[in-house]
């Protein structure tokens, strides 16, 4: 089975490095002779994932104004409203590869999330019509996020696999058949463990991640994640790890997190990881983490898996989905809402380490049975061909 990823920006996320590093790794292990290939819109971050039979630049195409696509593009939008050739054009270097493969994983966990897909809209079409399976993996989508053009595109897939029930519930209730349930395949992955920085203390150091993402969504949330420091720091004996897990120009955590850093370093409790580590290796830090708040849901992810009682900050379905399949509630997720009310955020903080022991209890019942699930997707994938 040859197997086409797309739909993948690059690794300077890392969330998405391991959603791929993962996934080619359970893919290999479950399917006899499966070969896995990348097309992504920043190949050369890509190069330390070893599992991928090979990787090629998917990154989006200019139509030359005046040229003959512009001109036959140009005129099917104005005549028709028909974007399909000017799509087809522009994503060519992801619809080149399609004939080549027997299955094609669109393989972007929350796409569907931000609003409409026309150009992805368009490579599924065009999977479709040269006859090749089409997969949704490890998906979540919000009803907020529903319209009657997503939900015709999802119905063309032959397979949805969303990553928590949240979202499993709501696209069975849009009257969807194609749907399974699985879990992130991320809750898979290895982790390298580096030396320890300065000012580490082993069992007694806790993770912060914070992005532009949720401060943009959340103009007071940095002043609140501010507070939360100053509380550590004061009532407690532990050391902040600040945390970067995306490093991508213009959505850079480590810029936000360098601010804190500098504010606070002169305590000798405060230090940075740096922005230059893969996903394993950021992996490896968190897992020797005492607690962990974040709003990267793949940095979240990493510490679930190694039972790290975490504070999620979050801003999408999957967030809550992901901490109702394991905790069978929504513990310990804020909303965007919730994220600059210094009081609530300080509150919950506290209740996590309160709670300690009773989460890792229940994190070392529970992610056993999610990475059980991560797998099943493998399954269902297997039962395509």
């Amino acid at each position: 089975m040859k197997i086409m990823m797309y739909a993948h920006g690059g690794s300077m996320n890392r969330g998405c490095e391991a959603i791929v590093r993962s996934s080619a790794s359970i893919i290999k292990q479950k399917i006899d002779k499966a070969s896995v290939y990348l097309v992504s819109g920043a190949p050369a971050t890509d190069q330390m994932i070893t599992k991928l039979d090979g990787i090629y630049n998917g990154s989006d195409l200019s139509i030359r104004k005046y040229s003959m696509d512009w001109l036959v593009s140009s005129l099917k939008v104005k005549l028709f409203k028909d974007e399909s050739y000017a799509f087809g054009k522009i994503h060519g270097n992801i619809i080149k590869h399609i004939s080549d493969m027997d299955v094609c994983l669109s393989i972007g966990g929350d796409n569907y999330c931000y609003g409409e897909q026309p150009g992805l809209y368009e490579v599924n079409r065009r999977v479709k019509s040269q006859g090749k399976k089409l997969v949704l993996w490890g998906c979540s989508i919000g009803e907020e996020d529903m319209s009657e053009t997503k939900l015709n595109d999802l119905k063309a897939y032959d397979l949805i696999l969303a990553r928590e029930t949240l979202t499993y519930q709501m696209l069975k209730d849009k009257g969807l058949s194609n749907v399974k349930l699985c879990a992130d395949p991320a809750f898979t992955m290895e982790k390298e463990e580096l030396g320890l920085p300065a000012g580490w203390q082993e069992g007694n150091t806790v993770g912060l991640n914070f992005s532009p993402l949720v401060w943009k969504r959340n103009v007071h949330s940095q002043s609140a994640i501010n507070e939360l420091i100053r509380h550590i720091l004061s009532t407690t004996d532990m050391t902040i790890a600040l945390t970067p897990h995306v490093i991508q120009e213009g959505n850079n955590d480590y810029e936000v997190l360098q601010q804190y850093y500098e504010q606070y370093k002169h305590t000798g409790r405060v230090l940075l990881l740096p922005d230059y580590l893969g996903a394993i290796q950021y992996k490896g830090y968190i897992a020797r983490m005492r607690f962990f708040v974040g709003a990267r849901t793949h940095a979240t992810i990493a510490a679930y898996s190694n039972y790290v009682p975490t504070m999620v900050l979050g801003y999408s379905v999957k967030s809550k989905g992901i901490a109702k399949d394991i905790f069978g509630e929504e513990k310990l997720v804020l909303n965007i809402d919730e994220i600059s009310d210094k009081a609530k955020l300080i509150a919950r903080f506290d209740e996590m380490v309160r709670e300690e022991e009773a989460i890792v209890r229940a994190l070392k019942t529970s992610i056993p049975a999610i990475q059980n699930m991560s797998y099943k997707a493998v399954e269902y994938l297997r039962g395509l061909a």
